[in-house]
């Protein structure tokens, strides 16, 4: 009798559970293929968009374990378990664990904002956070640069996406601003054109736009000139070190003063 009575709840619980077990199992295989595809087609459509390979990964797992996830609460359901508490406790995790890591949290927002909109790329020469240097790796968390010393440099993302940033290799070009001051003495029509000689007798100077002198102030002790010249990324600093060693060899020999601070002592007698 007790095995009759045994049998009769199992039979039960198998017309009761066996087709909600059916549509689950069903559910998950069908599930899976078009989530795979949707995961699938998603980096398709980032890679057509020149997305980040780090980005790219990173954005292709976090949307196949969301629908995962998805996919794991519609089969508790179709099973009968309640979902409601599930989700609430999914929420609540997520709520705790976006408090405590509010510092990565921001930066790792920063990182998608930069993979997405691309302000620089790996291999541009950056100035950000009061650093300068050449971009070696970009994260989800951090920027890697390579400073002008061979330092390694590590600004969080968060940062960086929230304030300013210089990239001098987003343009092939640079125009350089040299100020050389001259003084009151010194014939300024003849020091600008010693200028645009140096200038111009560089093979490394760009000669469209053309580089050109102004006066730009007239200083307490010094009538300071304006060199304005372009270069490609690549001869900029050339460039700059040429002049700026031409300008004081050239003042020199034609006689152009270049000022520089004077003390005068002054003693009085008794």
């Amino acid at each position: 009798m007790e095995t009759d009575k045994w049998l009769e709840q199992g039979i039960a619980l198998v017309v009761e559970y066996a087709p909600k077990i059916v549509m689950a199992i069903l559910i998950w295989i069908i599930g899976s293929i078009i989530f795979s595809r949707v995961v699938k087609y998603a980096r398709k459509i980032m890679e057509r968009r020149n997305y980040e390979i780090s980005l790219r990964e990173f954005l292709g797992t976090l949307l196949y374990w969301a629908l995962k996830i998805l996919l794991i609460i519609v089969i508790l359901g179709t099973l009968g378990i309640e979902t409601t508490s599930f989700a609430a406790i999914i929420a609540s995790a997520g709520l705790a664990v976006g408090l405590a890591l509010q510092g990565s949290l921001a930066n790792f927002a920063g990182g998608v904002l930069i993979l997405i909109f691309k302000p620089f790329k790996v291999g541009d020469f950056i100035e950000a956070q009061g650093l300068s240097g050449t971009v070696k790796e970009i994260g989800i968390i951090n920027t890697v640069l390579n400073t002008f010393g061979n330092q390694q440099a590590i600004i969080p993302n968060g940062k960086l996406s929230n304030e300013n940033i210089v990239n001098y290799s987003a343009e092939s070009t640079r125009r350089e601003n040299i100020t050389a001051g001259i003084s009151y003495d010194s014939d300024i029509k003849k020091a600008k054109a010693i200028l645009l000689d140096i200038v111009s007798s560089n093979d490394k100077v760009l000669k469209h736009p053309e580089p050109a002198v102004m006066v730009a102030e007239l200083a307490d002790s010094s009538v300071n000139l304006s060199l304005r010249y372009w270069a490609t990324n690549d001869d900029f600093w050339d460039c700059r070190w040429y002049v700026l060693e031409e300008i004081k060899n050239r003042f020199d020999a034609e006689g152009i003063e270049i000022p520089y601070p004077h003390q005068v002592e002054i003693q009085k007698q008794a």
